[in-house]
């Protein structure tokens, strides 16, 4: 039988197109409320959420956009070291999956580029939320906010909306500082991008594969 929890998690996936709608306040909230019972070292509750609505968000997600194609990115935590093996598998078919879905052919370098811009743009969604923890729990702050970000995008789902964690954004750290006027001692750790999923949008129609359960447990 399958359970409430697993049809959502199946449901979700990171939505790159969105109807031009907003989401009523009492609905975010309500996905807030919902991930804030995740659990967390100590109960610190790390998070704190800045949310935008459409004004903002659109008028951030231009000047973001503009900002990213004139400036090297910045990033409060380090990104990976690098992507080897299955990792990078992953991570090159995810590509593939979204620039096939795009009709975006492998050697159109300029298409390519646009697309990983829209990043910037939030990919059209009318709301971003940007995440943040305190920079004093350092690792073990980012990683209780991971949960956070999993579960407010399973109750986005569960509401009705489409979602997408995103790294890219907090790679311009100083700029969305900055912007939002947050002090240094708030690590910046990822956006994520939602409302009303667009689902005519062919970028919203490929779904990731899931490694094999079996190949993620060593039974002792």
């Amino acid at each position: 039988m399958t359970s409430a929890l697993e049809t959502t998690l199946h449901a979700r996936h990171s939505c790159r197109a969105y109807l031009p709608k907003p989401v009523a306040p009492s609905l975010i909230e309500q996905a807030v409320a919902t991930a804030a019972r995740a659990p967390s070292w100590c109960n610190a509750q790390p998070w704190q959420l800045i949310i935008t609505q459409e004004a903002e968000t659109a008028r951030l997600a231009k000047a973001l956009h503009a900002h990213a194609q004139a400036h090297e990115m910045q990033p409060d935590l380090p990104w990976p070291e690098s992507y080897t093996g299955q990792y990078k598998t992953r991570r090159f078919d995810c590509g593939m999956q979204l620039y096939d879905a795009a009709a975006i052919a492998r050697e159109d370098k300029q298409a390519r580029m646009a697309q990983m811009l829209e990043n910037f743009r939030f990919f059209g969604a009318p709301h971003m939320a940007l995440i943040t923890s305190p920079r004093e729990l350092g690792a073990y702050g980012a990683l209780d906010c991971g949960g956070f970000v999993t579960a407010f995008c399973a109750a986005l789902t569960e509401a009705g909306l489409g979602s997408i964690p995103q790294a890219a954004p907090a790679g311009y750290a100083p700029f969305l500082r900055d912007w939002f006027g947050l002090p240094k001692d708030r690590l910046i750790l990822c956006t994520v991008s939602f409302g009303y999923a667009d689902t005519s949008a062919p970028i919203n129609s490929f779904r990731t594969p899931r490694a094999e359960t079996n190949t993620l447990i060593d039974w002792r």
